[in-house]
């Protein structure tokens, strides 16, 4: 699995400022109470002299090494009380001038025993929902608070069994081991839901996702090829993440402009990321005969015979919550 390639940089860049600003604050608090209290200047310079001792008693290998080592641990144990001890005379903390970690586990470098840090792995998830594009959707929708209530009968059976399903891709999802959802539906019914949901699972996971609109993704292709051509050096930059990420939702497939071009760009999409073992989830307000009608037989086949299809059933829960007085 591979988080977002340009968010582990970022994240990363953050993390060496971090561990770079806890020791200049100290140092800086350090010279202030030397400037403040000339014996704990003392004290500190007598504390370094004592560090290079040990260092060059150890590669020496000369004497009693066990014994010269105890012997320079106790008058350090001696200095950094006497040190203590003035510190909180005065009204200062003990650990005034100690480096204050943001994480004391991994000391804002971001890895424990070369293993990545909790507190990296969380920053890495924050920062994949929002190169994803579900910052704000995933805050109120998830796999927890997916309500089967607004479903009834025979319908609410079928979106148990869709649940079920895009639940348990989030759970047995993998890199390169292509599995495709498609999700068909009027509109209000939690396709949207269950796609930002899904987002969020897989992010969790470490995984690299794109979640965005089909007029989004088609006007980013539109905007490269016709504003600065193929022939651009920049012209992949932006559409890249499009085949390259772990897991790429499309939602709203068919409210696009459908032509000649953002046909050609979704066939390539599809067709690439199947290629390359990349999975897909798609969701749409249309029926299957309006996407046969819609897009080239070349489209619809893999849709149809490669991709998993989620039917949504039941009648808008956006009305029924305003039935409610939910909203």
């Amino acid at each position: 699995m591979g988080y977002n390639a340009d968010n582990c940089k970022k994240i990363a860049e953050i993390y060496r400022e971090k561990n770079f600003r806890a020791q200049k604050e100290a140092e800086a608090r350090k010279e202030k109470l030397h400037m403040l209290f000339p014996e704990i200047e003392a004290i500190d310079n007598v504390l370094a002299e004592t560090g290079m001792k040990i260092f060059s008693a150890a590669l020496s290998g000369e004497g009693d090494i066990g014994k010269k080592m105890e012997e320079f641990k106790r008058a350090n144990d001696e200095l950094l009380s006497a040190r203590r001890e003035i510190l909180l005379s005065h009204g200062y903390p003990a650990d005034f001038s100690d480096i204050k970690y943001e994480c004391d586990k991994c000391r804002d470098t971001g890895y424990v025993d070369g293993k990545m840090c909790s507190c990296m792995r969380r920053d890495l998830v924050m920062a994949g929902y929002e190169s994803a594009g579900v910052g704000k959707l995933i805050a109120k929708q998830n796999f927890d608070n997916f309500d089967l209530s607004y479903y009834s009968g025979a319908e609410r059976e079928q979106m148990a069994r869709v649940y079920n399903s895009v639940k348990s891709f989030a759970a047995d999802f993998q890199e390169n081991n292509a599995r495709n959802l498609l999700f068909i539906g009027m509109t209000g019914l939690g396709k949207t839901h269950l796609s930002s949901a899904c987002a969020k699972a897989v992010i969790d996971r470490g995984f690299d996702v794109v979640y965005e609109s089909a007029q989004n993704i088609f006007s980013d292709f539109e905007h490269e090829r016709f504003s600065r051509g193929y022939n651009s050096e920049e012209t992949s930059v932006k559409t890249d993440r499009y085949f390259e990420c772990d897991l790429l939702i499309i939602d709203d497939l068919g409210t696009e402009l459908v032509n000649q071009f953002t046909t050609s760009c979704l066939y390539n999409i599809v067709n690439t990321r199947m290629c390359s073992g990349k999975s897909m989830i798609i969701n749409t307000n249309l029926k299957r005969g309006e996407l046969m009608e819609k897009y080239q037989d070349r489209i619809t086949s893999r849709l149809f015979g490669e991709f998993e299809i989620c039917l949504f059933a039941g009648r808008d829960i956006r009305s029924q919550k305003l039935e409610r007085g939910k909203y």
